[in-house]
């Protein structure tokens, strides 16, 4: 990723079709964080635990990551329309039905549907804005980030407005955005013969990261995104304010979540290398979660905001490298990319809560967390050892050749 992509040329020209993805795209990332101001209000009024409250994270994730592995094959057999269609539509659906749970385990049900929506969205509105933006493929994965970060940050802020009413009101709030992406979304191209599109199996994605350096990005993103998901959900526990200073909070987090990821990611990359731009993004953000595990409350919130900032680095460092990684399908890659990235905030969300109560000690998660930025680090520094070990070896070949 160069930093010659102008910011001015990512939003510029853009066809419909992208703009009504990118548009959807807002809507489902802002479920990722929708729940976070209203943990403490369902705990409360539903009597769960923080380890229950959590599931919320993940069995929304777990069904996505599970899901991750079909959506090529879906796309390519139905096509690219229809697998966004049919993911909005069932978003819709859980959405609504989450605003009518009567019990934790209910809720914690219908947030898998929604993760089951939401990979058959995202991985395919990926593929769609990569392929119909104008710029080419850079200027596309910051439009997505873009809106990944825009999503990242509303959603916070919508759940928190809504959530002071009721904890019930971001979840039918979010049906609504959902059903206007819905019905836009139908206005987007019609799905070419299934004849001219490349076929997909089932165990393609998983096959596309027999690719080490597809791997090697999807595992250290996969640290990366536990790391990431300690603190979208853990996060409340720790600061237990009202939903309202939690949205405020997180809305600043996602702002810097989507500036980094749209400005400064493009510029880091010309700087300091793709792979070199993510290990420092990578050890910034170790760095300011060891302060999370031991600051007061104050300290953890200036943290968390500024954490944005090295995510939105690392979004967007993490999906350029994984989209250019190997020749595979751009479906098939960004389904086996966000299988792993997504596995790995599943099973953060999940142990989460437990880590503080094995270690008896409430921001522990926070240092486990910095120890899974340090793993990533050192796998990337890892791989790129080798790819410069790999090139004069390459050169010498060439040289005898010739």
């Amino acid at each position: 990723m160069s930093a010659h992509v102008r910011l001015l040329d990512v939003f510029k020209g853009q066809p419909r079709a992208v703009w009504i993805t990118a548009f959807a795209a807002v809507i489902a990332f802002m479920g990722i964080g929708l729940v976070d101001p209203i943990m403490l209000s369902i705990a409360e009024a539903l009597d769960a635990g923080p380890e229950q409250v959590t599931l919320l994270f993940s069995s929304y994730l777990a069904v996505q990551v599970v899901a991750m592995l079909v959506t090529g094959a879906f796309s390519a057999r139905f096509g690219a329309k229809r697998t966004v269609l049919t993911g909005l539509g069932l978003i819709v659906l859980a959405t609504l039905a989450c605003a009518l749970a009567g019990t934790i385990e209910q809720l914690v049900a219908l947030r898998a549907v929604w993760g089951l929506g939401n990979a058959f969205f995202i991985a395919t509105a990926l593929s769609v804005i990569v392929g119909a933006a104008s710029g080419g493929q850079q200027a596309a994965i910051l439009l997505y980030e873009a809106a990944l970060g825009i999503g990242l940050s509303t959603g916070p802020l919508l759940g928190a407005l809504l959530g002071n009413l009721s904890w019930r009101g971001p979840f039918a709030g979010t049906a609504v955005l959902m059903a206007i992406a819905l019905v836009l979304s139908v206005q987007l191209p019609k799905d070419g013969p299934r004849a001219q599109r490349a076929p997909v199996r089932l165990l393609d994605p998983l096959r596309a990261l027999k690719h080490r350096a597809l791997l090697r990005t999807s595992i250290g993103s996969a640290f990366y995104t536990a790391a990431f998901f300690v603190v979208l959900a853990w996060s409340p526990f720790v600061l237990e304010f009202g939903a309202i200073a939690v949205g405020l909070v997180f809305f600043g987090w996602g702002v810097c979540v989507a500036v980094a990821g749209v400005t400064l990611a493009p510029r880091a990359a010309a700087r300091f290398g793709e792979v070199g731009a993510t290990v420092l993004a990578v050890l910034a953000y170790a760095v300011l979660l060891g302060v999370m595990a031991i600051g007061s409350k104050p300290v953890v919130v200036v943290a968390v905001i500024l954490s944005g900032i090295a995510s939105g680095l690392l979004n967007t460092l993490f999906t350029g490298a994984a989209m250019s990684a190997s020749s595979a399908p751009r479906p098939v890659a960004s389904a086996g990319y966000n299988f792993c990235r997504w596995l790995g905030g599943a099973v953060a969300a999940t142990l989460v809560g437990h880590v503080a109560e094995w270690l008896g000690f409430t921001q522990a998660p926070f240092a486990v967390a910095a120890v899974l930025c340090l793993i990533a680090a050192g796998l990337l520094l890892a791989g790129l050892r080798r790819d410069q070990r790999s090139v004069p070896a390459e050169a010498a070949v060439v040289g005898e050749e010739l």
